[in-house]
């Protein structure tokens, strides 16, 4: 009788556990059910911005590796569907020639949208980029993503053609341009030989007056990567760029690789010339020539020019301008003229493929200059921005010329900045440096980490052309020499403001 009641017992237990677990399982099927349910929807855009939101609050920073599968899944989906991939070894940016182990993984990589897509590959599902170890696919299933994630030689997944974070107009923003004139105010400015050229009040707070003394920009190439140069601007066009006392033998060349389309794939490339207004004002501080028409003279004004269309505005949220800016870094790294990059424009987080170009431009050799960031509608209180946060850039912002060293109104500040330019009153007071505007004959204000990022790229001129077989850790370290804080580095504002005197002699 014990062991029909032990027995019994035994079959209990048993028969409760086998249940248990059938509950367990049926529990974990409906969670995994539901699971994939919910991710069968992509998230919203109010959704997706309120993690990014969430994470730029919470952290001060964000990127796309620390999301769920199915927020950049969602962000894919919501961004025209264009998926870039980052292949190779970590840290593998870029590759000249391509290995068979990158061929390999390229061509693995490239299966596995193809077998779960369910597509071959053409010029409107795959676009491989040249040099830099990127390619970006037509992508719709989550499935893809997942096993992206899993596969190894992936170095980042991002949905580059998301940009509906904060903006209007189907993701495009207008941020930094203008091309209208203004009045400026005559104690503003200063003038010189021929003809009444005009000298900006901010050059004389860094005394680049008196560093023409001793070098005027002759034989250094500075490359321009913005929304490009004025068609209707004579003196950064042709001859007029060589007008008045700067060299007959310096140049301007103008290039664009901003493509104007709502098609990721197309290749409507829009041309060299500024539509914006702000492209013309950054190469009017760094280089416009020292004129006889009683216009405003750049840091530079011997220095030579290659200038990028390569963005619509300053704000990088476009699929095309982020591919258009590598495209440019990619171009200017290849040219042994170019010895100076400057980038006035950014974003509020990382960007894998410009990361990756940046990198690429900065083994050859250049002078990388990044604006840290001057506040558009959504920026505002935002620390500095990148590509200003890589350690391959040098990042530079605005203050007033006051004596406490306060960031100018709209400029951001922060542990990244390498330098500081002076670009306004004390006390917000209404200044800032006039520059050449869009039209012939017509100037305007503008300032901001911009205007102070093109101007350090001008004094950085200044300094090769006076020491041409330097390398750019010698250039960057006599800039670090002149600058007010040297040898220690402000919290805030890096090394402080330049003296082009100091850094010329």
């Amino acid at each position: 009788m014990r062991k029909t009641v032990l027995k019994l017992s035994m079959l209990l237990v048993v028969l409760t556990f086998f249940n248990a677990c059938q509950n367990e399982e049926y529990l974990e099927n409906q969670e995994e059910n539901a699971i994939n349910l919910d991710q069968s929807k992509p998230l919203t855009i109010p959704e997706i911005n309120a993690k990014i939101n969430e994470s730029l609050t919470t952290t001060g920073t964000f990127d796309w590796k620390d999301v769920t599968p199915h927020t950049l899944w969602s962000a894919v989906i919501r961004g025209n569907n264009i998926l870039t991939i980052g292949y190779g070894e970590e840290g593998e940016s870029f590759a000249e020639v391509k290995t068979e182990r990158l061929k390999s993984t390229l061509a693995n990589v490239i299966q596995i949208v193809e077998d779960n897509e369910g597509y071959k590959r053409d010029e409107k599902t795959v676009l491989e980029h040249e040099i830099i170890n990127v390619v970006d696919v037509k992508v719709e299933n989550f499935t893809t993503i997942k096993q992206l994630l899993e596969t190894e030689g992936v170095r980042y997944l991002e949905p580059n053609g998301y940009s509906h974070y904060e903006t209007v107009n189907n993701g495009r923003s207008s941020s930094g341009c203008d091309k209208n004139a203004d009045y400026i105010n005559p104690a503003h400015y200063t003038t010189t030989s021929p003809n009444n050229a005009q000298i900006s009040w901010h050059f004389n707070e860094h005394n680049i007056t008196q560093a023409w003394n001793y070098s005027t920009g002759a034989g250094v190439t500075i490359g321009l990567i913005d929304t490009g140069v004025s068609a209707s601007q004579s003196l950064l066009n042709g001859n007029g760029f060589k007008d008045g006392y700067s060299s007959n033998s310096r140049y301007i060349q103008k290039y664009g690789t901003f493509i104007d389309s709502n098609w990721w794939w197309s290749s409507n490339y829009d041309g060299p010339h500024d539509k914006c207004g702000h492209g013309t004002a950054m190469a009017s501080t760094m280089a416009a020539p020292r004129n006889d028409n009683g216009m405003p003279v750049g840091v530079a004004y011997n220095a030579n020019l290659v200038a990028y269309r390569a963005t619509e505005d300053v704000l990088l949220n476009d699929y095309h301008e982020r591919k258009g800016v590598s495209k440019a870094l990619i171009q200017l790294g290849n040219r042994s003229d170019v010895k100076i990059i400057s980038m006035s424009i950014g974003y509020v987080w990382s960007i894998g493929n410009i990361k990756d170009a940046v990198k690429y431009a900065y083994s050859k050799g250049k002078l990388i200059f990044a604006a840290g960031g001057t506040s558009t509608s959504f920026t505002n209180g935002f620390g500095v921005i990148f590509p200003a946060t890589m350690s391959e850039t040098v990042a530079v912002t605005g203050v007033d010329d006051g004596p406490n060293y306060d960031r100018c109104d709209t400029c951001h500040s922060g542990s990244k900045i390498d330098f500081t330019i002076i670009m306004e009153g004390d006390n917000n007071t209404s200044k800032a440096p006039p520059v050449l505007s869009f039209y012939n004959n017509q100037r305007r204000y503008t300032g901001g980490s911009s205007v102070a990022t093109a101007t350090t790229a001008g004094i950085a001129a200044l300094v090769w052309a006076k020491h041409p077989t330097w390398s750019r850790s010698q250039v960057l370290n006599k800039l670090k020499q002149s600058a007010e804080f040297y040898p220690y580095k402000n919290s805030s504002f890096g090394y402080g403001n330049i003296d082009a005197l100091q850094a010329v002699q």
